[in-house]
């Protein structure tokens, strides 16, 4: 999965920094003082175990998707799980604080709880209590 983004650092240190994952080597970011020519252009993020999870591609310019209303569809978005309501809300917590913004709110209803967060560059992504709502 590949993101574009105006600023491939800062969203790959949020999705970092959410997710638990880890620089694929080389792409760490620089000493202070030093330029950061990988951040300018494409990184990639693994599991600790070294299974590739996402990328970010540097682009000029990026239109932020307006979903669920305007003109600028979602795109595509990533669906993050979690295993209680109690773990949702915490997440809550952590995504506000790294940066996400809260687009809806669906923690408490018939189904799954869930909710749908921008990340710092406008994508949506969801976090979904798994199981929910089943059975």
């Amino acid at each position: 999965m590949v993101l574009d983004c105006t600023d491939a650092r800062s969203l790959a240190e949020f999705y970092r920094s959410l997710l638990g994952l880890v620089y694929r080597p080389g792409d760490e970011p620089p000493e202070p003082g030093q330029a950061d020519e990988r951040g300018t252009d494409w990184l990639v993020l693994r599991t600790p175990e070294g299974s590739p999870q996402l990328a970010f591609q540097q682009v000029d310019q990026l239109p932020r998707p307006t979903w669920p209303e305007g003109q600028v569809p979602q795109q595509l978005h990533l669906d993050l799980s979690v295993t209680s309501t109690e773990q949702l809300v915490a997440q809550h917590e952590r995504v506000l604080a790294l940066g996400g913004r809260l687009l809806a709110d669906r923690l408490t209803g018939p189904d799954e709880p869930f909710r749908v967060y921008a990340d710092p560059e406008g994508h949506p992504f969801c976090v979904f209590v798994a199981g929910a709502g089943s059975g």
